[in-house]
């Protein structure tokens, strides 16, 4: 295999900012393991203390088990969540089927760009590698080490080009589509706990230091 280019190289997060309910995130630097809760806490978001532009996001992840419908547990870019303006690339499981993964980009506010892709497995049975690759010219996205998604620049359509957060969140999304996007939730096998492990995040001048005023 050809070793992959600098803006590739990725080191362990060791750090994490919670940005709301953080007594239902749990992180263990030692273990290298994140634990996120779906309860009558209406779950959490984290995310990486600094922002990126380019290079290589990768994390082990198994999704909560049980019946899931209705939560969206997830891993994406955004360079900043919340901002009409955002630009992000998502990888988002909709909790009314863990054997498929939805891929998505959005530039400047926009998405419309969804896809779903089977995964071939339950995605709560076990850990699976899931790694996004974003270039000036391409973003890629991996699951196991296998492509399930390539979308390559083409000459004057919009591109993310703002430098990205890395976030994860677990929360109802019930109310999107009447329910027909991640199905209706029921709760019945709650707590819901979403483990992510081995998170890595790109080295070196690929990091961007200044913070975005909140």
């Amino acid at each position: 295999m050809a070793e992959l280019q600098p803006i590739h190289h990725t080191t362990a997060l060791n750090q994490i900012a919670i940005d709301y309910t953080p007594d239902a995130c749990l992180h263990s630097p030692d273990s290298g393991e994140i634990h996120v809760t779906y309860d009558h806490r209406r779950g959490a978001r984290w995310r990486s203390p600094s922002r990126f532009l380019y290079g290589t996001f990768a994390a082990r992840i198994r999704c909560p088990s049980g019946n899931t419908s209705g939560l969206n547990y997830n891993i994406y870019l955004s360079s900043l969540e919340g901002d009409k303006n955002q630009d992000e690339i998502d990888f988002e499981f909709l909790g009314k089927d863990n054997t498929s993964v939805q891929t998505n980009v959005y530039t400047g506010g926009v998405g419309g760009r969804e896809q779903i892709h089977p995964l071939g497995f339950h995605a709560s049975e076990d850990f699976h590698d899931y790694v996004i690759r974003w270039t000036p010219d391409e973003i890629v996205w991996l699951v196991d080490g296998s492509i399930v998604r390539r979308e390559v620049r083409k000459e004057g359509e919009p591109w993310p080009e703002k430098a990205m957060f890395l976030y994860a969140s677990v929360w109802d999304a019930s109310d999107i589509d009447d329910g027909k996007w991640t199905g209706k939730y029921e709760g019945s096998d709650a707590p819901y706990i979403c483990v992510y492990k081995d998170v890595r995040v790109p080295i070196g001048s690929f990091m961007v230091e200044e913070q975005i005023a909140e």
